[in-house]
C-alpha cells in the first residue's frame, strides 16, 4: 500500500519501520490470540508469556519477510505459523524434563494444528472476533463522538442508518457517510494485519 499524500503509515508499514508504538499495538491487539493458541496447543499457562514472547521477538526480526503473496495470506496467518514453530521448541525443550507431558501425546497435539489460518471452534473463532473488536477500539480516538457512534451502531450493532440518525440526530446519509470515513480510516491503518 503506497500512499504518498497520507500523513499516517499503516500500522503494518510502521512496525516494518521498527515504530514501537506501531509494535505496542501489534502486542495488544494480537496476545489474547496467541495466548488462545499457546492454550489450545498445550502450553502450560505459566508458560503461555514466555511463549508469547518469543513469538513477538520472531515477529519483530522477521517482519521484512512477510509478504502476501498468495490469496489467504495474511498477518495472523503469519503469526499463527510463528506461534506453531515456538510452541513445538517449547515441548521439544520440555522433552527432556521428566514432569513434563511428552512423547507421542504431546507430538500428537503438535500434528493436529493446521497450517491454515481458519477458526478450529467457537472459542478461537470469538478470539478472531475479539481481535476485530480490539482493532476498531485502536482509532475510536481518531474520531468525533458521534461520528464513531454513528460507524459503530450501523456497523457493529448492524442497526439501519435511518434508525441510528433519529437516535443520533443526523441524516441518513451523514450516518452512511460517518460509517464510510471510519470504515475507509480502518482499511487504511490495520487492513494489512486484520484481513
Amino acid at each position: 500500500m503506497t500512499q504518498e499524500n497520507s500523513t499516517s503509515l499503516s500500522l503494518l508499514q510502521r512496525i516494518r519501520t521498527g515504530d514501537n508504538s506501531g509494535w505496542s499495538h501489534v502486542v495488544d491487539l494480537y496476545s489474547p490470540l496467541i495466548y488462545h493458541w499457546c492454550q489450545r496447543w498445550g502450553v502450560e499457562h505459566s508458560d503461555a508469556d514466555d511463549v508469547a514472547q518469543e513469538v513477538f521477538h520472531a515477529a519483530a526480526q522477521g517482519i521484512g519477510t512477510f509478504r502476501r503473496e498468495r490469496e489467504g495470506d495474511t498477518f495472523r496467518g503469519w503469526l499463527r505459523g510463528i506461534t506453531r514453530h515456538k510452541v513445538t521448541a517449547y515441548w521439544r525443550s520440555r522433552g527432556n524434563n521428566p514432569a513434563s507431558l511428552g512423547g507421542s501425546e504431546v507430538w500428537q497435539r503438535l500434528q493436529e494444528i493446521p497450517e491454515r489460518d481458519a477458526p478450529e471452534d467457537e472459542a478461537e473463532a470469538a478470539q478472531f472476533s475479539a481481535l476485530y473488536h480490539r482493532a476498531v477500539r485502536l482509532l475510536q480516538s481518531e474520531f468525533e463522538q458521534r461520528t464513531w457512534l454513528a460507524f459503530w451502531r450501523t456497523t457493529v450493532d448492524e442497526q439501519p442508518a435511518v434508525a441510528v440518525a433519529t437516535e443520533l440526530g443526523m441524516s441518513a446519509n451523514a450516518v452512511r457517510m460517518a460509517k464510510s470515513r471510519v470504515l475507509h480510516r480502518l482499511r487504511e491503518e490495520l487492513g494489512d494485519l486484520v484481513e
